[in-house]
């Protein structure tokens, strides 16, 4: 079973919507007992860094989700500012993140020809082998993303996708157990369903 976490932020019911048009079971749920019991976790998020870490924090499920993650090492996916949550902060916010990988988020430069937020369909190019979603990366996959602040890795090989903007950014992060998508997949049509059913099936 994968858990969508419910932490009061985040598009839960498109995220599930998606899942069982794959015919994958799934629960959206902030139990920490029904979160240790899922095989699987899916983190997604909206809106502001500080209102996501907050509402997390304030759901209990921390040290949850850091047994998951870090001790039983289950596959996590974060999803748009659900992936900026894996890493240790963000201009946006002053609350640190989860800290699961070395990344920090920063803003898109000031450029008057450069759209902010980055809103809508673009590509991304794969930069790492991944397990999981190498089969799911082709030259013509779209996805749609709707973001102001982009994931910036220490380590170069924790970037498994990229996607340009005015620059250059990591739009597809992982290590180990833990991934995280800038884009939308359950708003990414076709592409970002085998996404979903790539990581269904891991």
């Amino acid at each position: 079973m994968i858990c969508i976490l419910d932490y009061g932020v985040g598009n839960l019911a498109s995220v599930r919507n998606m899942l069982r048009k794959l015919g994958a079971p799934a629960e959206i749920s902030g139990d920490p007992a029904t979160v240790l019991r899922a095989e699987k976790l899916l983190l997604p998020g909206v809106g502001h860094y500080d209102h996501a870490m907050r509402s997390l924090n304030a759901s209990g499920l921390r040290d949850v989700l850091d047994r998951f993650a870090l001790e039983l090492r289950r596959p996590v996916l974060g999803i748009c500012l659900g992936a900026q949550l894996l890493g240790r902060r963000s201009e946006e916010g002053q609350l640190p993140g989860l800290g699961w990988l070395p990344l920090e988020c920063v803003r898109f430069p000031p450029d008057p020809m450069l759209r902010v937020p980055h809103m809508g369909w673009n590509t991304v190019s794969p930069q790492a082998e991944s397990s999981w979603l190498a089969p799911v990366l082709q030259a013509d996959s779209r996805f749609y993303f709707a973001h102001s602040y982009y994931m910036r890795c220490d380590v170069p090989a924790d970037v498994r996708g990229t996607t340009v903007h005015g620059v250059e950014f990591a739009s597809i992060v992982g290590r180990d157990n833990i991934f995280g998508t800038q884009f939308h997949p359950e708003k990414s049509l076709r592409h970002g369903l085998a996404v979903m059913q790539s990581f269904a099936n891991a």
